[in-house]
């Protein structure tokens, strides 16, 4: 997968660690946003998988960054932006 120049500084600015965009990557839930993207986020759902795969204590201590999001583009795949949820995302 590829990452915009955006997504990039975005992600260091924003202190997001790699484990974290593999994580979105692996048990993250996809939604499509309705602009040509989709957006990878933790559900409840994925966070539970993640324990199962993981442990619970390693899952608790990474945390801060449950609510972190991605956005990926529907057209080459390509890493948009990544960031913190500050307020919920609304599913159609």
């Amino acid at each position: 997968m590829t990452w915009s120049e955006h997504a990039g500084k975005r992600a260091q600015q924003r202190g997001i660690p790699p484990l974290i965009d593999e994580w979105l990557d692996a048990y993250g839930e996809e939604m499509y946003d309705g602009r040509g993207a989709t957006v990878r986020y933790f559900s409840k759902k994925s966070i539970r998988e993640m324990e199962k795969a993981y442990g619970s204590l390693p899952v608790r201590k990474l945390s801060e960054w449950h609510d972190a999001y991605k956005v990926v583009s529907t057209d080459d795949g390509s890493v948009i932006t990544i960031g913190h949820r500050r307020r919920r995302l609304w599913r159609r």
